[in-house]
C-alpha cells in the first residue's frame, strides 16, 4: 500500500448560483461537488500546460472493486428447524 500525503483543505468562497450549477454538474457525473471542483482545475492545469509532473492520483471514492475487497468468511450453515 502507497502512503498518502494529507490533502491540501482550502475555504473557497463561490457565489451562489456558481456553487448550485457546479453541484448540478457534479451530481450529473456522480461526484460531489469538491471532486468536481478539483477534476475542473486539473483539467485548467493540464490545458495551460501547468499540470505538475507528479500530480497523486484522484481519489477512488466509494465501494473498492471486489478483486480488491478481503474476502468474507463463511458463515456456519443454521439449523433447519424440524
Amino acid at each position: 500500500m502507497t502512503e498518502r500525503s494529507p490533502r491540501k483543505q482550502v475555504l473557497l468562497r463561490l457565489d451562489p448560483a456558481v456553487h448550485e450549477a457546479l453541484a448540478r454538474w457534479a451530481a450529473d457525473e456522480l461526484r460531489s461537488a469538491n471532486a468536481q471542483i478539483e477534476f475542473l482545475l486539473r483539467k485548467a492545469l493540464a490545458d495551460a500546460g501547468r499540470l505538475p509532473t507528479a500530480p497523486g492520483p484522484l481519489p477512488r471514492r466509494g465501494r473498492p472493486p471486489k478483486a480488491a475487497r478481503p474476502e468474507r468468511p463463511e458463515r456456519p450453515e443454521r439449523p433447519q428447524p424440524e
